[in-house]
C-alpha cells in the first residue's frame, strides 16, 4: 500500500509540479499551488527525492481556479490550469529568470512575457487505440501510455479538433484490433495536414475510406506512413505555410511555430534585433518561419538539416510568390549543425546570426559563436535551461545578454519558449 502523508506545498517546480518536504526530501506533487495543505499518496521513492500522487486539497491557495478542461488532472498535456491567470503569468515571468539564475545570469532584462489564447495551438499528435471496449483517440496520460479519450481540448485549434470525431471513426474501421497509431494533425494556412503513423500496411478498401473522408472533410492532405515509408493517400491540395507573404510548402508533419500568433510575435522581435545588420545567417532554419521575414532586408543564408524542411524552402525561393515579395537573396545550406556546426571561420563576414535549434540546444554551435566576430545573435529556444546554458557560452565568450522575451506557446504546460538578444562588446 502506498504510504499516505499530509504536507504543505512551498513552491512550485520547473515542470509545474508542487513541492513541499518531508522527512528532509523534496516531494512532487502535481496539480497543486504554493501554501496548499494536501493529503498525497507517495507513490515512487528514488534519489533525490520522493514522487507523490494526489489524495486531497485540504486547504487550497487563493490563487486556485477551476479548471476550463473536463480532462484536466487525467491528460498529460496541461499542468496548470489549476493556477489562475494572475499567478499563472508570474510563474511563467519566474520560469524564465530561474533557468537565467542557475547559470550565472541574474541581472538580465526580462522582457513582458508573450501568451497565446486558448484554442490557439496548431500542431497536435494524437495517440488513438482500437480495444476490445472501442477505440479511443486522444493524449497520454502523464508519464503513462494510457490514452485519454478526448472530448475536448481548449487549447487545440477548432479546426483541428472538429474533426477528430470523424478522424476517430474512419480510423476505426481501418485499424485492427488491439493495435495503436499516432496522427499528426496541422493545421497549415490552407487546410489541414494529416500524417497517420502505423504498422498497418493500407489495402485498396481502406485507401478508398481514407480518401472519402478527405474529400468530405476538405482535407488539404492525408499521408499514411508504415514502416517509415510514405504513402501520399489523398492530395487535395499541397499545403502551404504562409512566410512574409510566400507560399511556403509544408512537408507531412513537419515543425512550424504551434502558435500563429506566438510566431508572429517572434519574428517581429527577431526581425527588429536584425535591423542594421546586413548579412544574417539563419541557423536551423526549418522551412523559413524567420528566414523569408528577414529576407526583405537581408541577404541571407538559411541552414538546416533535415532534407524536406531545406527543400520546401529552396522551393518557395525560387516560387512566384518569392518573386512578387521582392526579397533579397537566400543562399541555402543543407548541412546537420549537431555534426558539423558552422566554424567561426565560416561565420566570418556574418553580421548577425539567428539560431532557432531543437529542445537539447546547439552547444557545439554556441561554442564557435562565441569565437566569431559576429556582432549579434538571436537566439530561439523552446528550453529555457539549455537556453540558459547556450547563453552562457556566449557570454564567457565576450558577448552581452541585452534581453529575453518569454513566450508562452504552450498554453498551461511547464513548456517555454525564450527569445534572447546577444551583442559582442
Amino acid at each position: 500500500m502506498p504510504e499516505t502523508i499530509s504536507l504543505t506545498i512551498d513552491k512550485l517546480g520547473a515542470q509545474g509540479d508542487g513541492i513541499g518536504e518531508y522527512e528532509g526530501l523534496p516531494v512532487y506533487v502535481p496539480l497543486t499551488l504554493p501554501g496548499e495543505l494536501v493529503t498525497v499518496n507517495i507513490v515512487e521513492k528514488k534519489r533525490g527525492g520522493l514522487n507523490a500522487q494526489l489524495v486531497s486539497v485540504d486547504q487550497p491557495s487563493a490563487s486556485r481556479r477551476e479548471p476550463e478542461c473536463k480532462h484536466f488532472g487525467s491528460c498529460g498535456g496541461c499542468q496548470l490550469q489549476q493556477l489562475d491567470t494572475e499567478y499563472y503569468q508570474q510563474w511563467i515571468r519566474d520560469r524564465a529568470g530561474l533557468a537565467l539564475s542557475q547559470h550565472g545570469f541574474e541581472d538580465v532584462t526580462i522582457l513582458e512575457p508573450f501568451f497565446a489564447s486558448a484554442a490557439s495551438r496548431r500542431r497536435a499528435a494524437f495517440k488513438i487505440h482500437k480495444g476490445g471496449s472501442g477505440t479511443v483517440l486522444g493524449f497520454n496520460a502523464k508519464n503513462s501510455h494510457q490514452i485519454i479519450n478526448l472530448s475536448e481540448c481548449p487549447v487545440t485549434s477548432n479546426s483541428i479538433m472538429q474533426i477528430t470525431p470523424a478522424l476517430k471513426s474512419v480510423l476505426n474501421k481501418i485499424l485492427p484490433p488491439r493495435s495503436v497509431a499516432t496522427v499528426h494533425c496541422t493545421a497549415a494556412s490552407n487546410g489541414l495536414d494529416i500524417l497517420v503513423e502505423s504498422n498497418l500496411k493500407l489495402d485498396l478498401q481502406s485507401r478508398e475510406l481514407l480518401a472519402e473522408f478527405a474529400t468530405t472533410h476538405d482535407i488539404a492532405s492525408l499521408h499514411w506512413q508504415e514502416d517509415g515509408l510514405m504513402d501520399p493517400v489523398a492530395i487535395r491540395r499541397e499545403p502551404v505555410m504562409d512566410f512574409a507573404k510566400v507560399k511556403v510548402p509544408l512537408p507531412p508533419a513537419s515543425f512550424i511555430q504551434v502558435s500563429e500568433a506566438c510566431e508572429r510575435e517572434m519574428v517581429t522581435h527577431v526581425v527588429e534585433a536584425c535591423k542594421g545588420y546586413h548579412r544574417v545567417a539563419d541557423l536551423f532554419c526549418g522551412i523559413g518561419t524567420f528566414s523569408f521575414p528577414l529576407a526583405r532586408d537581408h541577404q541571407l543564408l538559411a541552414v538546416e538539416g533535415a532534407q524536406s524542411a531545406i527543400q520546401s524552402l529552396e522551393l518557395a525561393r525560387n516560387s512566384s510568390t518569392a518573386q512578387g515579395a521582392r526579397l533579397k537573396k537566400i543562399i541555402t545550406k543543407h548541412r546537420d549543425l549537431f555534426r558539423r556546426p558552422l566554424s567561426s571561420g565560416e561565420l566570418a563576414g556574418f553580421e548577425a546570426v539567428v539560431i532557432d535549434p531543437p529542445r537539447a540546444g546547439a552547444q557545439a554551435q554556441m561554442i564557435e559563436l562565441a569565437s566569431s566576430t559576429v556582432k549579434r545573435i538571436v537566439s530561439v529556444s523552446c528550453n529555457p535551461n539549455t537556453f540558459a546554458r547556450d547563453a552562457r557560452i556566449l557570454v564567457d565568450g565576450g558577448y552581452s545578454l541585452d534581453s529575453v522575451l518569454p513566450v508562452d506557446q504552450f498554453l498551461w504546460s511547464s513548456h517555454l519558449e525564450l527569445v534572447g538578444v546577444f551583442t559582442r562588446l
